[in-house]
């Protein structure tokens, strides 16, 4: 009986029956390479997303960012007064990547453009969207999500 209950248990485990809990402070990232997670701040008013990261010397290695832009729009990012290398990813309301933009230079003036109906961008230090093989078409999963047509939803 107890190999019985042990089997079925890890069944649904293994079957997605268990999932994580979706936090406020915390985004999940997946595709076929990878399931990443990372502990962030949440920029949702114009005064959070005008700051962003700027003036910060270090981030924790998981750590990053998200932008909601609600109603999505045309979106561009800049690097003034971010003194780390960032990777920013653009996604849609679903929370499909649409944009992955890899090594954002800290301090360039240079517009980075995220697209039409950019609903949130997440940024995180520079190199992790290539360790984690993060670009168009890998989904995301938060809360923001859950109002919308989520791929993933929590």
């Amino acid at each position: 009986m107890r190999t019985a209950l042990f089997v079925a248990a890890l069944t649904f485990l293994i079957s997605g029956g268990a999932q994580a809990e979706c936090r406020s402070d915390r985004v999940e990232l997946r595709n076929e390479l990878a399931q990443v997670r990372f502990d962030i701040e949440l920029a949702v008013t114009p005064q959070e997303r005008s700051r962003g990261l700027m003036f910060r010397e270090s981030m924790p290695n998981r750590s990053g960012m998200l932008f909601i832009f609600d109603p999505p729009q045309r979106v561009a990012f800049w690097m003034k007064n971010t003194l780390i290398p960032l990777d920013m990813i653009f996604t849609d309301k679903a929370g499909t990547v649409t944009r992955v933009h890899e090594g954002a230079i800290p301090g360039d003036l240079t517009p980075i453009e995220g697209g039409d109906s950019v609903y949130a961008v997440l940024e995180i230090n520079a190199g992790l969207a290539a360790r984690y093989g993060i670009r168009p078409g890998t989904q995301m999963r938060h809360q923001v999500f859950s109002q919308g047509p989520a791929i993933w939803p929590c």
